[in-house]
């Protein structure tokens, strides 16, 4: 089975993003901790709305069933912690991507 690429995007309001990335980090860790999750990369998207701080994350997963068994077992307890934590000032939308071979 090939490897997929989980991307999450997030567009964070400013006043709350140094907050929000020190949880990010350990969100981040957590869900590499579950099985099937390789690594992942946080990036800076360039030029965001005024007062909004935008990252993009992609976590490398080993299989498609890795991934499903996220969204069945973790996912919403996982998403459920930064609603809480920091309600609308933010917001997330995901995909997912399948490599091709090079």
């Amino acid at each position: 089975m090939a490897n997929v690429i989980y991307e999450v995007n997030l567009d964070v309001d400013a006043a709350v993003a140094d907050a929000y990335f020190a949880w990010l980090h350990d969100h981040v860790a957590a869900i590499l901790a579950l099985p099937g999750f390789l690594d992942a990369r946080i990036s800076a998207v360039e030029d965001p709305p005024p007062g909004r701080v935008l990252w993009c994350v992609h976590y490398r997963v080993h299989s498609r069933a890795a991934l499903q068994d996220y969204f069945d077992h973790h996912a919403a307890a996982m998403r459920g912690d930064g609603i809480a934590r920091f309600g609308d000032r933010f917001s997330a939308t995901r995909r997912i991507l399948e490599p091709l071979a090079d």
